[in-house]
């Protein structure tokens, strides 16, 4: 563990020079995805970053959120065009039914009950279909702890570099959201999601994420 005192200055200078995580991953999660496809799903939305980055491939988009304040400056940000809709919905009980060939959820699974909410992501995918998922897990085991100390200096040298050195008193839209410290190890994240998701690929990441990339049984073709 890191003396209290080193963790206050981390947290001084992460509040001065604010970036966002999950939207580090945004790149990395569109390279999961069919360079075109029909309708998505993006659980969990917020502001609607991803949701317009899901946009430039699929035919339709719907992004849910919890929060109708969010999803204000998530209409507010969107381009009247796009194709693009923004519902207030709860999950897992309340999302809108699919078939959706993508569905993406970003830093919300630890919100959530976990086996009921990937069961119920399951059951909208459309044959052939992709599931990826950004997640927050509770650090653990040594593993755990090694990436958490690798990624300290890595979080201060980027906040540094997209802030262009100088500390800023606004943080994103997207970093407006409430947080809630993860409850499941990424260990038992693994067992879970193998059970529900037969061949799900699962990997610890830098800054305190893990993803998961699951491909529904099928042909997305329908044939």
């Amino acid at each position: 563990m890191l003396p209290r005192r080193l963790i206050d200055v981390l947290h001084r200078f992460n509040a001065a020079h604010p970036w966002d995580h999950n939207a580090h991953y945004h790149r990395w999660l569109l390279r999961q995805l069919p360079r075109r496809f029909g309708r998505a799903l993006d659980v969990g939305c917020g502001s609607g970053d991803l949701a317009r980055l899901l946009a430039g491939r699929g035919e339709r988009v719907l992004g849910v959120d919890a929060d109708p304040e969010i999803l204000r400056r998530a209409r507010e940000l969107t381009d009247a065009a796009a194709p693009v809709t923004y519902t207030l919905a709860s999950a897992p009980d309340g999302l809108p039914p699919g078939p959706y060939d993508v569905v993406t959820c970003v830093a919300v699974l630890h919100h959530l009950p976990f086996a009921e909410t990937l069961t119920r992501l399951r059951r909208e995918l459309a044959p052939g279909g992709t599931l990826v998922v950004v997640g927050c897990a509770r650090a653990a085991s040594p593993v755990d702890h090694a990436l958490g100390l690798v990624a300290l200096p890595l979080n201060l040298l980027t906040g540094w570099v997209k802030n262009r050195g100088r500390p800023t008193t606004h943080r994103p839209v997207s970093m407006t959201a409430p947080t809630r410290e993860p409850e499941l190890s990424f260990a038992g994240i693994v067992r879970q999601a193998r059970r529900l998701l037969p061949g799900a690929r699962l990997r610890r990441r830098l800054f305190w994420r893990y993803t998961l990339v699951w491909r529904a049984p099928g042909d997305p073709s329908g044939h």
